[in-house]
């Protein structure tokens, strides 16, 4: 028999429109100006609760024109000596912040988020490694704050669909599942996603999406083996992971910055199986198969870009005094982290922020 899965990974709030107020509004900073902040401060607009207060960058200059675009109250600079994402933190109508830097940096500024009194959503992955991931989680309940890994795609209507149909039987027992997400990166040494000071890599910023077909429908394995090609520079370009299960189940994940793939996701079980379609972080199609003939599809829109149902939760759970989402809950994070550095380690990947400060 299948395991069950050790958390509650369904939304309550999957059938209801993101951009309804949920409560008071919150008052918003974005740390970063890169593009996933640009297509988060789109979403964050479409929420009725939501206002853009405030946005930091280390160039005063860019943080206006990101103001300017977004309809954000304050911009701020590095100046006189003092990062941008400080004078932000020093702000005392900032309520929640949005930290969308590169990974090595996730766990100085989260840190100094909290210790300034904000509430946190972290860009994934959440941090370097799970030494950092501890610190900040220790960090969030001592101060009853509210601090969740973006995980953005496991709010989605698609995916939530599909972890429901796993967890309702109709697929039977869950035997394996496998899922792949790559594309071809142009290689420089600076870019975000190859420098090795960023946390650069394929595991990192690619591999959380298919691990999580993996854990939304069979939980944390209990083996992990993995390949994967590391480069000179010591990134890995490409991974392979193979995950085992105590009661038999078997995982297979590719992620690659060197080819294109289907990014498709399968879900087979001993009564039948479901498949995405679509990229596998945003499944727009599931297929349904039962038995040998029958097979039904299931379509899903999306409201935004799709960071709006992160960014509900986020607003919903803080609005409402919880700490720590149900949904995507700090354990979590801590135990993807405690994964990749199982992974880093049968790749011989190390990162700077490994040698504790």
């Amino acid at each position: 028999m299948t395991a069950p899965i050790a958390t509650p990974w369904l939304s309550s709030q999957a059938d209801t429109d993101p951009r309804s107020a949920t409560g008071a509004p919150l008052r918003w900073g974005i740390i970063a100006t890169g593009g996933i902040a640009k297509s988060v401060a789109q979403d964050l607009i479409l929420l009725a609760d939501a206002e853009l207060h405030a946005v930091s960058s280390r160039g005063q200059a860019t943080a206006d024109a990101f103001a300017a675009a977004y309809g954000v109250g304050k911009a701020y600079g590095d100046h006189d000596g003092v990062h941008g994402y400080q004078r932000l933190l020093a702000d005392d109508a900032v309520d929640v912040v949005y930290v969308a830097t590169p990974h090595a940096q996730h766990h100085e500024i989260v840190l100094a988020a909290l210790q300034a009194g904000k509430h946190v959503l972290c860009e994934k992955a959440f941090t370097i490694n799970a030494r950092e991931a501890a610190e900040l989680i220790e960090a969030a309940r001592s101060r009853n704050l509210f601090l969740m890994e973006a995980v953005w795609s496991r709010f989605l209507p698609g995916m939530q669909r599909a972890f429901e149909i796993a967890a309702s039987g109709e697929l039977g027992d869950i035997h394996w599942v496998t899922a792949d997400l790559g594309f071809p990166a142009p290689y420089s040494p600076t870019a975000r996603l190859w420098a090795r000071q960023d946390g650069g890599g394929a595991l990192l910023d690619l591999t959380v999406y298919p691990l999580l077909w993996a854990l939304g429908t069979l939980g944390f394995p209990q083996t992990v083996s993995a390949t994967g090609h590391v480069n000179d520079d010591g990134v890995d370009a490409q991974n392979a992971l193979t995950l085992g299960y105590h009661h038999g189940a078997q995982v297979q994940l590719t992620s690659s910055l060197l080819a294109h793939g289907p990014r498709t996701a399968t879900v087979a079980g001993s009564r039948g199986f479901l498949q995405s379609a679509g990229s596998i972080n945003n499944p727009r199609e599931l297929t349904v198969a039962t038995g040998w003939d029958e097979r039904r599809t299931e379509t899903f829109d999306v409201v935004g870009k799709g960071y709006t149902y992160e960014l509900r939760e986020v607003t919903r759970c803080i609005q409402q005094g919880i700490a720590e989402s149900p949904v995507m809950p700090l354990e979590d994070s801590l135990n993807t982290m405690r994964l990749f550095d199982g992974v880093r380690a049968q790749l011989g990947v190390s990162y700077p922020n490994d040698r504790h400060r």
